[in-house]
C-alpha cells in the first residue's frame, strides 16, 4: 500500500510515470524503507495504464463482492402498563 500512496502522490505531484528510484527517494524522506523487488513488480503491472481506469476496474470488482447477511433485529415486548388495562380510576 505505501508503495501505491507513494506513486499516486509523486503523480499528482506532476511526475506523469514514477520511476522506482523516485518512489524510493519520496519513502526513504519519511523513514520508510522500500523493497525493490514488490516496488518493480508494482511498476510492472501499472505500466501503460491510468489510475482513473485501475480505480474503475477495482470498484467494478468491488460491487460483485456480497454483503454480510444482515442480522435480524430483535423487538423488545413493551411492557404493559396501566393504561392500556382501562380501569380509568382517575376519570
Amino acid at each position: 500500500m505505501r508503495y501505491i500512496a507513494a506513486y499516486l502522490l509523486l503523480q499528482t505531484g506532476g511526475k506523469a510515470n514514477p520511476t522506482a528510484a523516485d518512489i524510493t527517494s519520496l519513502l526513504d524522506t519519511v523513514g520508510i524503507e522500500s523493497d525493490s523487488e514488490r516496488l518493480s513488480k508494482l511498476l510492472s503491472e501499472l505500466e501503460g495504464k491510468s489510475i482513473a481506469d485501475l480505480i474503475a476496474e477495482g470498484s467494478s470488482k468491488l460491487s460483485s463482492v456480497t454483503e454480510a447477511p444482515k442480522e435480524e433485529e430483535k423487538k423488545e415486548e413493551k411492557e404493559e402498563s396501566d393504561e392500556d388495562m382501562g380501569f380509568g380510576l382517575f376519570d
